[in-house]
């Protein structure tokens, strides 16, 4: 039996060319994935100045508890 090259060159497109295709449209799903996630987290990303303040808060809370901490053992 003879394979004419008509049918290998089937074959070839099918084992190898079929497969070949398919990872790079997964790969591509997941650049595009990626991408999203990427993009989501610039938007959600907290500069300088907003962790300066949230520590200034956090910060004066601490004080605020170091302060009735000494009165009430300034008391005893």
């Amino acid at each position: 039996m003879e394979i004419n090259p008509v049918i290998f060159w089937n074959i070839v497109l099918t084992l190898i060319i079929a497969p070949a295709f398919w990872t790079f449209r997964t790969l591509m799903s997941e650049v595009k994935r990626i991408d999203i996630l990427l993009n989501r987290t610039r938007e959600d990303y907290a500069t300088r100045k907003e962790m300066r303040d949230d520590m200034k808060v956090v910060v004066d809370a601490l004080h605020r508890v170091e302060d009735k901490l000494d009165r009430v053992l300034q008391k005893e």
